[in-house]
């Protein structure tokens, strides 16, 4: 399974790939008032106003650093009203897609009530790479068009 490898400070996560439509260079965001903290802004995406959430504030409570590597993943998802819609996510040093055996992916048994996008590692010799779940992520953006906090999201393949 393919996948994107990145860094929310010095910690390393990943995607699978199959989730992410497209990865962008940083752009000059537009700000929102009253706004969460993790809500960096919106830009214009080929016509179309794209809310980018900022993984490493959501995460660590912490802005992500700009860097040359700083990068705002695009990721499709489908809303309640069932239209396309597309997310950015920043994050810091994303430099490289990989491959990744399926049996790679290991659960960790433990679900918090706040961050069920978290759930999943990649063991690789010592290291643990956490994968971050896009589907329940966008799932926790209740402000999103067209979303309720029971609303069911569904992410799209390129």
């Amino acid at each position: 399974m393919l996948v994107l490898v990145f860094y929310l400070g010095e910690v390393m996560y990943l995607v699978k790939h199959e989730q992410i439509r497209e990865v962008s260079p940083m752009v000059v965001l537009t700000p929102m008032p009253h706004a969460p903290s993790y809500f960096a802004g919106l830009f214009n995406y080929r016509g179309h106003l794209v809310p980018v959430i900022d993984l490493r504030h959501l995460i660590h409570g912490e802005a992500c650093r700009m860097r040359l590597s700083t990068r705002i993943i695009l990721v499709s998802y489908v809303n309640q009203a069932q239209q396309p819609q597309v997310l950015g996510l920043i994050a810091e040093r994303v430099t490289e897609a990989v491959r990744k055996p399926p049996e790679a992916f290991v659960s960790s048994g433990i679900a918090f009530g706040d961050t069920p996008y978290l759930n999943e590692f990649v063991m690789e010799n010592d290291l643990m790479i956490q994968c971050i779940d896009l589907a329940k992520l966008v799932e926790k953006f209740h402000f999103l068009t067209g979303l309720t906090q029971d609303s069911a999201v569904h992410v799209l393949a390129p």
